[in-house]
C-alpha cells in the first residue's frame, strides 16, 4: 500500500465513517498470497470492481439545493434507497465514485451500510401484565410495527395482523421465512388461542403491523432498516402506528449524533411513535450496547432472567444481555424485560423452525432468549399504557415504565436501567 495513494482516505474523516475508511483502504491492501508481479493488476481490478454499500447524506437543504439525482449523475452512482428524511440515498461506490463523493461540497456525510442483524410463559406474568388484563388493558386497538423478519399468519394473531409491508421481497401477504419476527410478535400479541392460555404475550388483543427488512437468514442492511422506519412514519397516522419495536441491531462503532440509524429511530420518536429496541446479546462485557439502541431518546430494552419463577424479586440480568454505558457515554439499558427461553409463537417450516426442532413447544409454539425476546415483551405493557391513555407522549410512556420498574439490588444502571418493567405499578393500579 502506497501512502499518497490512500492519503485521500485518511484526510477525509469528517465525511468518511470509521467502518467505512477501513473498507476502503482494503481496495490497496494486496491479497496475502498474491505474487509481487501480479500486485498491480489486483489492485485495478478491486479499485474498478470492488463496490461497498455506503449511506450518503446531503447538506442541510437551507445551505444547498443540490439533489441526489444531480450527485449520483456527477459521480457515476445509482440510487438504491431514498432515505429523503434524513437527507439521504443508499448506493454502492467503487474507488472512483466515492472519491468524487468525497471532493463534492453537498455531501455531508458517507457511512458504510452496514448488516443489520435478528437479535413466554413466564414472561408476562414477571412483568405484571396479567394484573392489567383483568381491568381490560390487553393492547386493544393499539398498533404495533414489528420491523424484523415478517411474521407469519399464526392462529394466535387471527386477524390482528392489520397490515404487511415487505422490503425485502415485496410480497403483498404476510409471512416469515426467517421464524424470529414471528416469535417477536407473539412477546407482543400472542392470545394463547393454540395453548389453552398458557402461552400469551403482554398485550394480547393488540394489532401488528408487519415490516419485513431482515432476510431469510435474519440479516438486513441498514439502509432497509431505515427504509422501515421512515415508513412506519409516513404512515402512521393512515395505520394508527403508536409503537415500534427493533429486536435487531449491529455493533455500534460511532457516535448516535453520527448514526443514520439512531437519526432515524429518534425522528420517529419525535413523530410520536414509541420506539423500543433490542440493548443487544453481546454482555456480560461493558459498552456493548447496540445500535440503533445507543440512540438516548428511544427505549433499550436488556433481558432478565426470571427463573421460571413470576417474581422479579427472583430475577438475574441474564449473561448475555448487553450492558452500557453507550458509546457516548450514556446509561443504557433503560429497562428489563424477561428473555431467557421465552415460548412464543412458531412459524412453520421457517429457517429456525428446520434448524432448530428441538426448541419447538406442543405444535404451534417455539423457544428462543435474547434481547429479541425482552424488546417486545416491554413492547406489549407500552401497549398496554397506550390503551388506558392514547394520549400519552413517546416521553411518558419512557417516564412512567422505567421509573416504576423494579430494582434488582446490587445490579448497577449500566446492567439494568430502572429494573424490570412493572405494568400494574406504570399505570397506577
Amino acid at each position: 500500500m502506497i501512502i499518497k495513494d490512500v492519503s485521500w482516505i485518511r484526510s477525509s474523516t469528517g465525511k468518511l465513517c470509521p467502518k467505512l475508511k477501513k473498507y476502503a483502504l482494503e481496495w490497496y491492501r494486496p491479497t496475502r498470497l498474491t505474487p509481487c508481479f501480479l500486485q498491480k493488476i489486483e489492485r485495478s481490478f478491486k479499485l474498478r470492481w470492488r463496490k461497498i454499500p455506503v449511506i450518503v447524506q446531503m447538506d442541510d437543504p437551507k445551505i444547498s439545493s443540490f439533489t441526489n439525482k444531480e450527485l449520483c449523475s456527477l459521480t457515476g452512482c445509482r440510487v438504491k434507497k431514498r432515505l429523503s428524511a434524513i437527507r439521504s440515498f443508499s448506493t454502492e461506490v467503487n474507488e472512483k465514485s466515492l472519491k468524487d463523493l468525497v471532493k463534492n461540497k453537498n455531501v455531508k456525510k458517507i457511512w458504510y451500510d452496514s448488516e443489520v442483524r435478528a437479535i413466554l410463559d413466564m414472561a408476562s406474568p414477571t412483568v405484571r401484565a396479567p394484573r392489567l388484563w383483568e381491568r381490560g388493558l390487553t393492547g386493544k386497538e393499539i398498533v404495533v410495527a414489528v420491523l424484523d423478519t415478517g411474521i407469519y399468519n399464526h392462529p394466535d394473531l387471527s386477524g390482528r395482523i392489520s397490515g404487511f409491508k415487505d422490503f425485502v421481497h415485496d410480497r403483498k401477504k404476510a409471512y416469515d421465512d426467517n421464524g424470529h419476527g414471528t416469535h417477536v410478535a407473539g412477546c407482543i400479541a400472542a392470545n394463547g388461542s393454540e395453548s389453552g392460555g398458557k402461552y400469551k404475550g403482554s398485550a394480547p388483543e393488540a394489532n401488528l403491523i408487519g415490516v419485513k427488512v431482515l432476510n431469510k437468514a435474519g440479516s438486513g442492511s441498514m439502509s432497509t432498516v431505515i427504509e422501515g422506519v421512515l415508513w412506519c412514519m409516513e404512515h402512521k397516522e393512515l395505520l394508527n402506528i403508536k409503537i415500534i419495536n427493533l429486536s435487531l441491531g449491529s455493533e455500534a462503532y460511532q457516535s448516535y449524533r453520527e448514526d443514520p440509524l439512531c437519526e432515524a429511530v429518534q425522528q420517529a420518536w419525535l413523530s410520536g411513535i414509541v420506539v423500543c429496541a433490542a440493548a443487544g446479546n453481546s454482555g456480560p462485557e461493558k459498552g456493548t450496547i447496540n445500535s440503533p439502541g445507543i440512540a438516548p431518546l428511544i427505549i433499550t430494552v436488556g433481558a432478565s432472567n426470571d427463573r421460571n419463577i413470576p417474581n422479579p424479586a427472583n430475577n438475574s440480568v441474564a449473561g448475555f444481555s448487553s450492558r452500557g454505558p453507550t458509546i457516548d457515554g450514556l446509561e443504557k439499558p433503560d429497562v428489563l424485560a424477561p428473555g431467557v427461553e421465552l415460548v412464543s409463537l412458531r412459524s412453520r417450516k421457517s429457517l429456525i423452525d428446520k434448524t432448530n426442532k428441538n426448541a419447538r413447544v406442543d405444535n404451534w409454539y417455539f423457544s428462543l432468549s435474547g434481547t429479541s425476546m425482552a424488546t417486545p415483551v416491554f413492547a406489549g405493557v407500552a401497549a398496554q399504557l397506550l390503551q388506558a391513555d392514547s394520549s400519552y407522549s413517546p416521553d411518558q410512556v419512557k417516564n412512567m415504565l422505567t421509573t416504576s420498574a423494579t430494582k434488582i439490588p446490587g445490579v448497577d444502571n449500566n446492567s439494568q436501567g430502572g429494573g424490570i418493567a412493572n405494568a400494574h405499578k406504570a399505570a397506577g393500579m
